[in-house]
């Protein structure tokens, strides 16, 4: 079986690095993007990736600006986001997932617990 691919879209590198590490073992393609408009153009030449691991506080566009975005055009479908950041406002998280996000885990993380919520998710 060939290996699901995720979408990892954070401006730190250190915390795409984080990510990386923690999935490493996951067979699992890992595709890097740096803010959301990123994101994008990297969903677009990976349209058959099964997850979207994404920041909130990017800049040129933030992480929710990017789940509106896909939302709103009906790109999102049944493809999960998981937001990770450092955010942790009930009203943020109130707002990702009326735009459709499957999942929100605050930094710093455990990576058993990314590894965990990926896994249920791309299953």
């Amino acid at each position: 079986m060939s290996p699901k691919k995720v979408i990892v879209i954070d401006d730190s590198r250190s915390a795409r690095e984080q990510v990386l590490l923690a999935l490493r073992d996951e067979n699992l393609t890992l595709v890097e993007a740096v803010d959301g408009r990123d994101g994008l153009a990297k969903l677009e030449a990976n349209a058959d990736a099964s997850l979207i691991i994404c920041d909130i506080n990017m800049p040129e566009m933030s992480g929710l600006e990017m789940l509106a975005t896909l939302y709103d055009s009906g790109r999102l479908g049944a493809l999960p986001v998981i937001m990770l950041t450092t955010e942790s406002q009930p009203e943020l998280l109130k707002k990702a997932k009326e735009k459709g996000a499957k999942g929100w885990i605050v930094k710093p993380f455990k990576p058993a617990l990314l590894v965990a919520a990926v896994r249920k998710l791309v299953a």
